[in-house]
């Protein structure tokens, strides 16, 4: 994990990781904003609280430190590395190809 993943403020992480969307249609349609901010908005349909996520489990990036945890975020980030590198070579190929037939 970088040093800027580390020193996000909570309130980022938890917007970047999918938060919860917690539902209270009793009195009304749903009024969920559309994005998690730092403040707690003032409606009914609201997200998830992220320090609960620290308190309750959850969402890995929120603070949870086991190790198997973060290794497997960071084989997940290796994955997500190497296909958008293989990706661009196959496209950079593509594009040769493409300029060697012309």
């Amino acid at each position: 994990m970088s040093r800027t993943d580390k020193t996000k403020p909570l309130w980022v992480r938890h917007a970047e990781h999918h938060p919860r969307p917690v539902h209270d249609h009793r009195y009304g349609a749903c009024d969920l904003p559309p994005h998690p901010a730092r403040e707690t908005a003032p409606t009914r349909c609201r997200w998830e609280d992220p320090a609960r996520q620290l308190l309750f489990g959850g969402n890995c990036c929120a603070g949870c430190k086991v190790r198997s945890h973060i290794k497997e975020r960071q084989e997940w980030a290796r994955a997500g590395n190497r296909r958008e590198r293989y990706a661009g070579r196959h496209e950079a190929r593509r594009s040769a190809a493409r300029e060697n037939r012309d």
